[in-house]
């Protein structure tokens, strides 16, 4: 076996920093993924209602509309 180069301690410590910033990474990952899956499906039942197989973008705004979600755009 070769000689480690790093402390046992310090080098734990990096680890579970980089762990947790991984683990970060991973939950905003999956909160974004639901969001849009879930804004989709809802978008997906507007078109539905509307008779349509594609879905448009005033499906999004609608359902974004009836979440109860807000566009702000910015005044010219």
């Amino acid at each position: 076996m070769t000689e480690l180069l790093l402390r046992k301690l310090p080098f734990q410590r990096l680890a579970r920093e980089f762990a947790q910033d991984y683990k970060t990474d991973l939950q905003l990952q999956g909160a974004t993924e639901a969001y849009l899956i879930g804004i989709v499906e809802d978008s997906n039942l507007c078109a539905i209602h509307a008779k349509r197989v594609t879905i448009l973008p005033k499906h999004l705004q609608l359902a974004r509309r009836l979440r109860g979600e807000r566009t702000y755009l910015a005044s010219s």
